[in-house]
């Protein structure tokens, strides 16, 4: 049993339920939720409900060091010296490669504690698999053709040839045939396996070990089967001639790298589409004076900038239009990093440093190297994901950031400006973060060991488990993310918190929660949580993250946060208390709180000193998308008034200006579908000539503008119907006088 929480002052407690917006008991069905098996954890003389506890967390820690010092005392042994000295006498490079060698052990102890280990050894087989296929393939052939056949005319190769050659080697040596499951992985195993043998017979040519043990007996192998096939042996009759090893896989090799300088240049034949092949994709150079590209349109007087054509992404409503990253691009990026750790530059994370000053640099832009402000530990998480271990990963990132889910993709990049690769495309240290997360929270028990991680771990020596209560009460204005991310840090020092913020903000399942006598449930499938944007409840807790982010960002990570924090047991938040209306700070004092956090935003939205500037037919930007998201008005079944008219321009050039756009031009078809539907709805109840009658002349042009819009709207998306397309809602958009944003300055500044 779950001791009883820590309970504010009754005082408090009851000040802040009166003046709070009412809490209703959610209404959701709970039995997707619940569980197949009971989670019942892998280590002895432990339940779920002990995974709350702080003195618990603390045996876990110990019991952990004890197994490592029977395993692996020389490991144990520095990594305690690390613990008691907290690094002082050990170099940044020594601690990160102490860290990336720990890491694997804290997965280990994780996974077995979670009875996860078949499928964390699943997820690693298949991750090291991509690294012994796709990116040998990438490295070692894709990213030298262009070198080795420099001095050589491509157009004199037989291309029929060559595309029958490789596919007799994918038959004979893979037993496949087209249609390909993974084309991609397909020839890259084929090029892998030859590259490997080819540079292992080099080595022997230069007096060096080779570093295939048994690669003569490899090379027997292909070449039997080669023989041994009646097609094959006729079209390679003159390699299965050749009398040395190492000539019949450098011929072999030669067919997959003359394909692949073809493929690349996208001269194959039909069988293989190559497009998007991460094994072709390759840093571009960067140029600071053309970052946005765009073509030119002219206006009326004027020109703007528009993206390419080819190079747009159709958006239709507000679900997720970012999917982010799949496994295999992640791992690209992972490819692309070098591991600066390894030589204590990585100014990805500790910002890049001018080498005759402690100041940091700055880049063409202006911009101020500084790296991640939290200082993530990224390059070795890099080395450890490599090695497919996504939960020592995501350990190394949690001692930084233990609220990794409202940072990485589509939310920061201090990490990416800071990349060591200035010249060329940097790696992508967002997507990678991302996807060590997500690759977690979809295990069985994923989202339990993600919290789990930021209750207890011993990669952080300053904190590696949550203490006990400490008597202290602290009061966190707001509940953004400088909000959510105190009270972490507060809960696992041992104070008790209480988070209000002036938003409403709706109460999760109990049962998900867990009350004062019991444990909450556990969470074995993630996506059970999981919504779609368009149809998500809006809870309101995460501030600006909930209604100034647009569907760029996945909000479901939103919910993440908010219940790895409630389950807490010395936390509480409520919605609907305005600190200095609703509760005072004198009243704060009186009703217990030793401390008070602001944590409440930058300040109020800016109101421009211009006459006439909230007049009709203005709004305030920031307004717009509090609006937007808040009130539910980009939901098709949401009564909330919301009214925009095109033509539409937008006046600034910042995130919130450029949301704006995007978010504005996503609602318009909304908005009059909705408009046109419930016209319909009422003309067919009352009469149209009734329905009409409610408006004046000023407010039937509007209505009549609104319902030629919504028909086109419902025509495109017919014709798109039937022609097994999505619906191209931009265009009409732009017919009817598009959304333009104006900014004073050049786009370096925005």
């Amino acid at each position: 049993m779950i001791p009883s929480r820590h309970r504010q002052p009754e005082s408090c407690k009851n000040r802040i339920i009166k003046n709070a917006l009412p809490m209703e008991k959610p209404t959701r069905n709970l039995d997707r939720l619940l569980p197949d098996v009971e989670l019942i954890p892998g280590i002895d003389g432990y339940r779920f409900a002990d995974l709350f506890l702080p003195e618990k967390l603390r045996n876990l820690h110990d019991l952990f060091l004890t197994e490592l010092g029977h395993t692996q005392p020389d490991l144990a042994g520095r990594f305690e010296h690390y613990r008691q000295t907290q690094g002082e006498n050990l170099s940044a490079a020594e601690i990160s490669t102490l860290l990336v060698e720990m890491a694997p052990h804290v997965g280990d102890f994780v996974s077995r504690l979670f009875n996860v280990e078949q499928e964390r050894t699943k997820q690693a087989a298949s991750i090291r698999a991509e690294f012994d296929s796709i990116f040998i393939y990438k490295n070692e052939i894709a990213a030298k053709v262009a070198a080795r056949f420099k001095k050589e005319d491509p157009s004199a190769w037989d291309v029929h040839e060559l595309q029958q050659q490789l596919l007799l080697l994918i038959r004979v040596l893979l037993n496949e045939t087209p249609p390909f499951t993974d084309s991609e992985k397909t020839v890259a195993q084929v090029g892998a396996l030859l590259i490997r043998l080819h540079e292992h017979y080099q080595a022997l040519a230069k007096g060096k070990d080779g570093s295939i043990a048994d690669a003569s007996l490899e090379t027997d192998r292909i070449t039997a089967s080669l023989a041994g096939d009646a097609t094959a042996s006729q079209s390679l009759s003159a390699i299965l001639a050749l009398e040395d090893r190492s000539d019949i896989i450098a011929q072999l090799l030669l067919i997959v790298q003359r394909w692949t300088w073809l493929a690349m240049q996208g001269r194959v034949q039909t069988g293989f589409d190559t497009a998007g092949w991460v094994a072709f994709k390759f840093p571009q150079k960067r140029d600071f004076d053309d970052l946005v590209h765009h073509d030119r349109r002219e206006r009326e007087g004027f020109s703007t900038w528009v993206a390419p054509e080819d190079g747009r992404r159709l958006r239709d409503g507000f679900r997720l239009t970012d999917p982010r990253f799949n496994e295999r691009q992640s791992l690209n990026e992972v490819n692309h990093c070098i591991y600066c750790h390894e030589r204590d530059t990585d100014s990805c994370s500790k910002g890049m440093r001018n080498k005759r000053g402690g100041d940091y640099k700055s880049n063409p832009l202006g911009s101020v190297i500084i790296g991640c402000p939290l200082e993530e530990k990224i390059s070795e998480m890099h080395v450890v994901k490599r090695q497919g271990d996504n939960i020592g990963a995501l350990a190394l990132i949690v001692v930084d950031n233990p609220n990794c889910p409202g940072t990485g993709h589509r939310i920061c990049n201090d990490c990416m400006r800071g990349c060591i690769y200035q010249k060329t495309e940097p790696v992508n240290i967002p997507q990678i973060e991302t996807n060590v997360l997500t690759d977690v929270l979809f295990m069985p028990w994923g989202f339990e060991i993600y919290s789990f991680l930021t209750r207890w771990n011993p990669l952080n020596i300053k904190r590696p488990y949550a203490l006990p209560y400490n008597g202290k009460n602290t009061l966190v204005v707001g509940l953004g993310p400088s909000g959510y991310t105190l009270s972490h840090y507060l809960v696992n020092e041992g104070f008790g918190v209480v988070g209000i913020d002036a938003l409403k903000i709706e109460p999760l399942p109990e049962e998900l929660v867990g009350t004062e006598t019991t444990a909450p449930v556990p969470v074995r499938d993630f996506s059970v949580l999981y919504e779609d944007l368009d149809k998500r409840l809006l809870a309101g807790f995460g501030g600006v993250a909930e209604y100034g982010i647009t569907v760029r960002w996945d909000k479901n990570f939103l919910k993440v946060i908010y219940l790895n924090l409630a389950r807490r047991h010395t936390f509480r938040c409520y919605g609907g208390v305005r600190f200095g209306g609703t509760m005072t700070i004198d009243e704060a004092w009186k009703t217990g709180f030793d401390h008070i956090a602001i944590a409440s935003g930058a300040g109020k939205p800016t109101i421009i000193g211009l006459k006439n500037n909230l007049i009709r037919g203005i709004r305030k930007a920031s307004d717009f998308l509090m609006a937007l998201q808040l009130t539910g008005a980009a939901k098709h079944n949401s009564l909330a008034n919301l009214q925009v008219r095109l033509p539409i321009g937008i006046i600034g050039g910042g995130l919130t200006a450029i949301d704006t756009t995007t978010e504005v031009m996503a609602y318009y078809p909304v908005q009059v579908e909705k408009i046109l539907r419930r016209y319909t709805e009422l003309a067919e109840q009352y009469g149209e000539q009734q329905v009409r009658a409610m408006y004046d002349a000023e407010e039937l042009t509007i209505l009549d503008e609104f319902l030629e819009h919504g028909r086109a709207i419902a025509a495109e998306r017919e014709r798109a119907g039937k022609a097994g397309e999505q619906p191209d809602l931009q265009k009409l958009i732009d017919s009817w006088g598009g959304v333009t944003l104006f900014y004073r300055k050049g786009i370096k500044d925005s």
